[in-house]
């Protein structure tokens, strides 16, 4: 098990700490850097220690910062995998090892055990968030990916993006464009990701994990992803990710057309595409009268036209859930956060990391080819 974060947010040195801490600041930064989360000494907190003003930063979650990699490319990390099966002498060892080139180094070790299913989990968080609600969300990101038996998850990896702290509607704007910087961080990732792999199985003594790679974006995560794709390119693309779920998206209804260029390219990434909706959804609803001048919202609306792309993209209506695990007035007049609100889209998400056909996944209504209802 292991839990990391991808973050383009301010690096600071808090007072009377030695070590470096991602910022509570609103803005972006060019590059972005990889911290591993510490959940060996986690113990949970009580509500009191919760409500006290210290409770910020390493007292939610300790985090330790990779280092900065002493050179580009994973030729290092095949050094170490092959002095690791006694193929290759090396003085290199995981130590030497920084940023991206450690994590997928981890990462590698851990899927190719001989567990069943081993995957990774990369999550996007929507507005609303600062450094600290978001140690806030992986703790909670972990219970229900990872510490659940009905999960195929087992390791996370936490997309920070500097979003405003307030829930305030005008805040929206700040948080678009720190989407538009933070998807550029998304799009190196990617582009790293296909490097190493190519850097790593071009050797015949290493082979793949056979494990998956999931994205799940929510709410304005969407328009991180979205940016992404605006910058990648078609003959770079490469089927990386198994399932993709764009839960409330609060982008516009039409992404999938190709006047677009973006959300278009998600099928040549993934073997699968799964919109969850909300009819009800009060957030989207102000984000299209208030903000998005009058668009309708992939979350809420539904896509314009996915007729070219109805084997692969499914869209599932939860409009009817029950909020029965979170009963607060936010979740049950916003309608924004199925996946933490609702058992039955848990279930229904967990079914789809799975992999099962989606006319096999139990609790759903068939509406068309493509549409479903949960019920």
């Amino acid at each position: 098990m292991s839990v990391f974060i991808l973050s383009n947010r301010k690096i600071i040195r808090h007072k009377g700490e030695n070590e470096d801490s991602f910022s509570n600041d609103e803005y972006s930064i060019p590059n972005f850097r990889i911290a591993k989360c510490d959940f060996e000494n986690y113990k949970e907190p009580s509500e009191q220690t919760k409500k006290k003003k210290q409770y910020t930063n390493r007292n939610i979650l300790n985090y330790k910062l990779f280092s900065e990699p002493e050179k580009q490319g994973y030729q290092d990390v095949l050094e170490v995998l092959l002095s690791e099966k006694k193929i290759k002498k090396s003085n290199l060892t995981a130590d030497n090892l920084g940023g991206t080139q450690r994590m997928f180094y981890e990462l590698y070790k851990n899927m190719s055990s001989t567990k069943d299913r081993s995957d990774v989990l990369v999550f996007i968080h929507g507005y609303a968030y600062d450094f600290d609600d978001e140690l806030k969300a992986i703790i909670d990101l972990k219970k229900l990916f990872i510490d659940n038996k009905d999960s195929p998850v087992e390791h996370i990896l936490f997309v920070s993006w500097p979003a405003s702290s307030s829930i305030f509607p005008l805040t929206y704007f700040d948080d678009k464009a720190s989407s538009i910087n933070s998807g550029t961080s998304l799009m190196r990732l990617f582009y790293f990701y296909t490097q190493f792999l190519k850097d790593i199985f071009s050797n015949r003594d290493l082979s793949p994990c056979n494990q998956r790679i999931h994205l799940m974006t929510h709410s304005l995560g969407n328009r991180v992803l979205q940016s992404m794709l605006y910058s990648l390119k078609r003959e770079n693309i490469v089927r990386v990710i198994d399932q993709v779920l764009l839960l409330n998206a609060d982008v516009s209804y039409k992404v999938f057309e190709d006047s677009e260029d973006s959300f278009n390219k998600l099928p040549l990434l993934a073997n699968r595409i799964s919109i969850y909706l909300n009819r009800q959804d009060a957030v989207l609803g102000i984000s299209q009268f208030t903000k998005n001048i009058l668009t309708p919202r992939l979350g809420k609306n539904g896509p314009s036209s996915i007729d070219q792309f109805k084997d692969i993209v499914s869209i599932i209506d939860c409009t009817f859930i029950e909020n029965d695990l979170k009963k607060t007035l936010k979740f049950e007049i916003g309608n924004h956060w199925g996946y933490l609100s609702s058992s039955q889209v848990q279930h229904d998400i967990f079914q789809n990391l799975y992999g099962i056909d989606r006319n096999l996944i139990t609790n759903r209504i068939k509406k068309s080819e493509n549409v479903f209802t949960i019920s």
